[in-house]
């Protein structure tokens, strides 16, 4: 267990490593309960770091059995966090030491550093797990190269870089490329791989393995697919080559988050690997695409180019995903993908950029580094890329990145040192830019206008509200891109992009013959609230006109969330927002994926959020009967048409996993949807009978569930798939996300109690306690049952994976928008949670920021 009295660390802290480490040999000699380590470090002093200096080692929970200095035993004893040698104990030169610990990782429940998943061996060494494996100075700055020795009884041992030696029970690897430990990786198991091949642009053949467990082979083909393109597109676009012999990933059933990019030994949670049209959904299939290529490009983004420190998370983090939002976007849709990932970005990140939890990309202080794998680390890091290079435009953004390549390959680099390259590249000032990196919160854009004479001017005001210890804020670089458009549909004005750099700014177009409608903050070209009152008439305009795909979805979008916040007030639907979704949803020209988001109303919990902002207190209930009235009265508009639509789109053949496929399901899904409101589930009940893939037949699932229906569907889903955890995730987690309000603790109740409920697995964990904190109205039940039972979870899974449980802790971030009633018992369960003896580090620190 950690010291649940974590100290603070800041930024303005860092110094250097008081030693360099020129080379790491490590031995493993598995054993469940007793691995043995042995560490041999090359060190010399750091000349950055000049006079005597104790040598500080990280580590956690390691029974040392042997140290020694240039071959003489030490004697020293190691404390609850590490090991100490003193200055005097060490040469003024390059020496070597070594250690040899004792650790179970069969008794590792937590996930971090060395441990198993059913039988397997296997390591998570980001943020700081590697101090869990052996003593060292774990800490991103700290780059060798690794020469790792495996002995073991399990017929795979695999660990970073290249294979260079292997016996009966032995394996050797050898990675040439410097590399800090959390990028440390082995893996030991009763595998087999599914193999492919790759040639690099300059004619060297890696080989491609996807390690599972036996029976899981024939379903890697799709994830193996994703690397070769990911491959492929990273040497295209950004120009960078793989650097090893041989590439793998491995799939594994326990794992705490999505995916592990160690260098050239990625970890997989098995969901985001393992594929067939029986097993995975469309959407599974997108994810694996985008998770592959991150962890890939990951290789010179976070591999090749570090952090110096752990508040330089973003560097890697946010670029890495700005990445593969590009290349998911030349996989499938540009337009598509960008709505998706605002959906995201806004749902995640701007819930958390409007709570106790707040922010900036790149923190100045924290106490538990595993905390900040947050949404505005990783989704609003990737916006600020994406505006960096709309200010540079692309032929400046490409000079920026080779030269960052060029000038930090190797390194451990900052965000300064990011910044810099750009300025050095494109030759522009961006040390207001740098505001972005620095200051939290989400900001607001308001926006009027004015048309007289032929000129038409946008007056924007932008708002950078108060977050938690930064109460003033300056104002920020605003990339706006606006279109105008005419009264017959017409672009008058094509995409431009308008720099805002102050707090009040007005940017006139002249020359106009009649007054436009203005299209803007289009593809959402800066991660702002846009506060611009418009006319239903041009919201319906915008709707049928917009030449920009985000801004017509987001002209429906916002017109939905008027109508629904009207709605929950006690007022009537109006009938011009059923009918202008209707032309869009009827409009075959338009990508079907697109209609499908155009038919996705509002969230409950993103209708909280909006009424909040407009300083109204959400009550979930009334959220959640407004958004079903309104699906409702869109579903009888719609009835004439559905059933001729579901026809047209029903499958036309064999499975595939292509965009174009994918988005002809989605939008039969949401139909499909809509007409469960009308026919009792008949439907419904006929595309689960016939669905010969998981989507159609999740799909068909879903509707009868979120329709109170589907009782004799969930017996034969769980039947025929009972013996596939990660299918079987889905069956629980729709039972509660579905679940009508009053019945979805209930629901959850039962399914905890079912032998199959594995809660130390974070996957399962997830698909139950996390459906039920996304059910808005049925956790922010009125009688508080909701947060009681997703506070006992967390209770009990922190001393097991402190990790999860503080992750999924952010349920209660949004306690602040509700009535006194709910804000009280949310607050009741937190005091509770933070009362706890032995409380994690982790869940410490983020119960206490949660309360303030």
């Amino acid at each position: 267990m950690k010291d649940a009295s974590p100290q603070t660390v800041f930024l303005s802290d860092y110094q250097p490593f008081t030693h360099v480490v020129q080379q790491v040999a490590l031995t493993f000699r598995l054993a469940p309960a007793a691995t043995r380590v042995l560490a041999r470090l090359t060190l010399a002093p750091n000349p950055l770091r000049p006079g005597a200096q104790d040598l500080r080692l990280d580590g956690e929970g390691l029974r040392l059995i042997s140290c020694r200095v240039d071959g003489q035993a030490v004697g020293v004893v190691p404390d609850a966090t590490g090991l100490t040698l003193a200055a005097d104990l060490l040469p003024n030169r390059a020496f070597v030491l070594e250690t040899e610990v004792e650790i179970a990782p069969e008794a590792n429940t937590a996930l971090e550093g060395l441990y198993m998943s059913n039988g397997m061996y296997c390591t998570q060494c980001e943020a700081e797990g590697f101090r869990k494996i052996t003593f060292y100075p774990d800490r991103p700055d700290v780059m060798a190269p690794f020469k790792v020795r495996i002995e073991g009884d399990l017929p795979v041992l695999l660990s970073n870089g290249n294979p260079v030696a292997q016996g009966p029970g032995w394996a050797e690897w050898d990675d040439p490329w410097p590399k800090p430990a959390y990028l440390f990786a082995l893996v030991a198991g009763d595998l087999v791989a599914h193999a492919g091949r790759f040639r690099t642009g300059s004619g060297r053949e890696v080989a491609l393995n996807i390690w599972v467990r036996k029976g899981d082979e024939d379903r890697c083909a799709y994830a193996m697919d994703s690397l070769i393109r990911s491959m492929a597109w990273d040497e295209k676009v950004y120009g960078r080559e793989y650097d090893l012999d041989i590439f793998n990933i491995v799939a594994v059933d326990d794992f705490n988050m999505g995916a592990m990019e160690n260098k050239g030994l990625n970890i997989f949670n098995s969901k985001f690997v393992l594929a067939s049209p029986e097993t995975a959904t469309d959407d599974d299939y997108a994810r694996i695409e985008a998770i592959i290529a991150h962890e890939y490009f990951h290789n010179w983004t976070g591999n090749r180019i570090t952090c110096r420190d752990w508040f330089q998370l973003c560097l890697k983090e946010g670029l890495t995903v700005f990445r593969d939002q590009q290349f998911s976007g030349d996989m499938r849709s540009h337009a598509v993908k960008r709505i998706e990932d605002v959906l995201m970005l806004r749902a995640r990140q701007f819930r958390e950029d409007q709570g106790p939890l707040a922010h900036p990309v790149r923190p100045d202080s924290y106490m538990e580094i595993n905390n900040f794998y947050t949404a505005t680390v990783y989704e609003k890091g990737a916006e600020v890329i994406g505006m960096l290079k709309r200010l540079v435009g692309d032929d400046g953004y490409a000079r920026a990145l080779d030269l960052y390549f060029d000038r930090h390959d190797g390194e451990a680099a900052t965000i300064e040192d990011w910044l810099t390259v750009f300025e050095d590249a494109t030759g522009r000032d961006l040390t207001q830019f740098k505001r972005w990196y620095t200051e939290a919160g989400t900001p607001v854009l308001k926006v009027t206008e004015d048309w007289k004479d032929g000129t038409y001017t946008l007056h924007f005001e932008q708002e950078n509200p108060a977050t938690p210890g930064q109460p003033v804020k300056g104002a920020k670089v605003l990339p706006i891109a606006v279109g105008l458009i005419g009264g017959n549909g017409d672009e008058v004005v094509p995409t431009t992009v308008l720099e805002m750099t102050e707090t009040r700014q007005s940017f006139a177009f002249e020359g106009l013959s009649s007054r436009p409608v203005a299209s803007v903050l289009r593809g959402f070209s800066a991660p702002v609230i846009l506060d611009f009152p418009r006319s239903v008439g041009d919201r319906e305009f915008l709707l049928e006109h917009d030449t920009d795909p985000f801004n017509k979805w987001e002209a429906g979008r916002a017109f939905a969330k008027e109508q629904l916040a009207r709605m929950v007030t006690g007022a009537e639907l109006s009938p011009s927002w059923t009918a202008a979704l209707a032309r869009v949803v009827l409009d075959p020209s338009l990508d079907p994926a697109f209609r499908a988001l155009c038919l996705r109303l509002p969230s409950d919990d993103d209708m909280a959020q909006t009424l909040h902002a407009a300083g109204q207190v959400p009550d979930p209930a009334r959220i959640y009967a407004a958004r079903r009235r309104m699906g409702l009265a869109l579903a009888e508009h719609l009835a004439p048409n559905l059933p001729g639509l579901l026809a047209d789109l029903a499958n036309p053949g064999a499975f595939s996993p292509d965009a174009a496929f994918a988005g002809r399901r989605a939008l039969r899904q949401a139909l499909l949807a809509l007409m469960t409101r009308l026919d009792d589930g008949v439907a419904a009940q006929m595309a689960f009978a016939e669905a010969d893939n998981m989507t159609d037949s999740l799909g068909a699932l879903t509707c009868l569930v979120d329709n109170g229906r589907g009782a004799a569907e969930l017996a034969a889903f769980a039947a025929r798939w009972s013996g596939d955890a990660n299918v079987m995730d889905k069956w629980f987690m729709l039972q509660i996300a579905y679940a009508a309000p009053d019945r979805a603790v209930e629901v959850a109740r039962d399914l905890v109690a079912l032998p199959s409920f594995n809660w130390k697995n974070p996957n399962r964990f997830r698909s139950v306690i996390g459906a039920l904190s996304a059910n808005h109205a049925g956790f922010h039940r009125a009688d508080g049952a909701g947060y009681a039972f997703v506070a006992d979870w967390l209770l009990r899974l922190d001393p097991v994976n402190p990790q999860t449980a503080a992750r999924m802790s952010t349920a209660f971030e949004t306690w602040r928008r509700y009535d006194a009633d709910r804000s009280q018992m949310v607050q009741a369960q937190l005091r509770r949670i933070l009362a706890q003896p032995g409380l994690s580090r982790d869940m410490t620190e983020m119960v206490g920021r949660m309360l303030g």
